[in-house]
């Protein structure tokens, strides 16, 4: 069952990334840019998301677009679920108990592929090809 060390230990080891205590918990960035973050039941979020927030460890990713965020919240709901607040852009919020650990370290590593410069996305690509099939 992933943790939110999990998710530090996945950020930590991608270039550029800066980690900071929040008030509502660790978040990381690249290039000052949020890309992920440990959620928290804030007030001002919607019921549903808070009650799940509030009873379990969840973090939150960055996505390429409002397609990607919808596409994971029907795919695996019981993973995912709907917006937590409406700033920052499109972003996902996920249960960690239930997400798996291969798909952790891609929700957080193209999180922080969709914040990162591209002479970082370069770099990365270059020491990460894809794998063949």
């Amino acid at each position: 069952m992933p943790t939110i060390a999990d998710v530090a230990r996945i950020a930590s080891a991608l270039p550029g990334v800066e980690e900071r205590m929040m008030t509502g918990g660790l978040a990381w960035f690249v290039r000052r840019k949020l890309f992920a973050w440990q959620s928290h039941p804030w007030p001002s979020i919607p019921d549903a998301a808070r009650a799940i927030i509030a009873a379990e460890p969840c973090a939150g990713v960055k996505v390429a677009d409002e397609i990607d965020a919808l596409a994971l919240i029907e795919t695996w709901p019981e993973v995912f679920f709907g917006p937590t607040t409406w700033w920052g852009g499109p972003k996902a919020t996920f249960r960690l108990a239930r997400v798996e650990p291969d798909h952790l370290e891609e929700l957080v590593t193209e999180a922080w592929y969709t914040q990162a410069p591209k002479y970082m996305r370069r770099e990365f690509d270059a020491r990460h090809p894809p794998s063949a099939s």
